[in-house]
């Protein structure tokens, strides 16, 4: 007998897309759909403050993570990256989202191309250190 309650897969999709996020079917490989979610937020987060800088000719804050230049290596194709070798749970990757935002708010830097990759690395290996290791 069919029910009216909408379907659970339909009812999140249209919350992904109300918060401007990827909707994607089944993950490849067993990839944990925290990654994508993840990956999407800090390429809107980088999006979004380079867009700012640019419009506002502020300059940025200058941390330690800042690189010379961009890696060619996506947001998404890193994250899977390291988890692929990194061994750690899919928290971590949540953890280390709470960290960066931790960090971005304490010294008052914006996230950007320049930054989120050695953020993201650090991020998540603190966190791997603080929830996986036995």
């Amino acid at each position: 007998m069919g029910t009216l309650a909408p379907e659970p897969e339909v009812t999140c999709s249209k919350k992904y897309l109300a918060l401007g996020l990827k909707i994607s079917g089944k993950e490849k490989s067993g990839k944990p759909r925290v990654l994508s979610l993840l990956s999407t937020l800090l390429e809107r987060s980088v999006q979004n403050n380079e867009s700012l800088l640019e419009s506002s000719q502020s300059e940025d804050v200058i941390t330690i993570f800042h690189g010379s230049r961009a890696p060619s290596l996506g947001i998404e194709q890193y994250l899977d990256r390291i988890y692929k070798y990194s061994c750690c749970s899919p928290s971590c990757f949540v953890v280390a989202h709470i960290y960066m935002e931790r960090f971005i708010e304490c010294t008052s830097a914006h996230l950007t191309s320049l930054n989120v990759h050695r953020l993201l690395i650090t991020s998540v290996m603190v966190a791997a250190k603080f929830i996986d290791d036995a």
